[in-house]
């Protein structure tokens, strides 16, 4: 039995957040293509935008898992696409480094440009300006539950086999709210 972050359901919950506040025009920005992590993440970000009747604006762009990452595809997108309402980030790194070009092109965040970013790591969702909004993958509940399944496995409980998805839970802070 394989437990793992349910990341294209996260995105969804993240894409659905952002629609409900009023946003129409979201771009995905994210890290290193071979995860599976990030792949599953674009797919229910861009499930969640047909859901509504929308589409991703331009494509997703995947780099590298940093800020600096961040603040070249937001410049990026910001020029070629001005009318983006908002950006999802497949990290918190990536969006620290989106709030940097919002603020230095003059897009006011949540204002003008919604962020959420993914990790949760409060390091630099709380530290942040304003506070980023971010997907919590509920990473100590996934590895409690796989040291529970490890420890009846020895006790010759049927565990199971295949894989099971741990739903993850948007943590809002001041980078997204309702337009009006």
């Amino acid at each position: 039995l394989s437990l793992t972050p349910d990341n294209a359901g996260a995105a969804r919950i993240a894409i659905e957040h952002l629609v409900a506040g009023g946003h129409t025009r979201i771009a995905h920005i994210t890290g290193d293509p071979t995860y599976t992590a990030a792949q599953d993440r674009a797919m229910g970000a861009r499930a969640a935008l047909a859901d509504a009747g929308l589409e991703l604006v331009g494509d997703v762009l995947f780099s590298e898992w940093s800020e600096g990452w961040g603040r070249d595809a937001a410049a990026l997108l910001l020029t070629r696409y001005p009318e983006i309402d908002a950006v999802l980030c497949g990290s918190d790194q990536i969006a620290r480094g989106v709030l940097d070009t919002a603020r230095d092109v003059g897009r006011a965040v949540p204002e003008d440009l919604a962020v959420v970013g993914f990790d949760n790591w409060e390091v630099l969702t709380t530290n942040a300006r304003p506070g980023l909004t971010s997907i919590d993958a509920n990473l100590q509940q996934l590895g409690r539950l796989a040291a529970q399944r490890v420890f009846a496995a020895l006790d010759g409980v049927d565990i199971g086999r295949g894989t099971q998805y741990l739903p993850g839970r948007l943590v809002i802070r001041g980078s997204t709210v309702a337009r009006r």
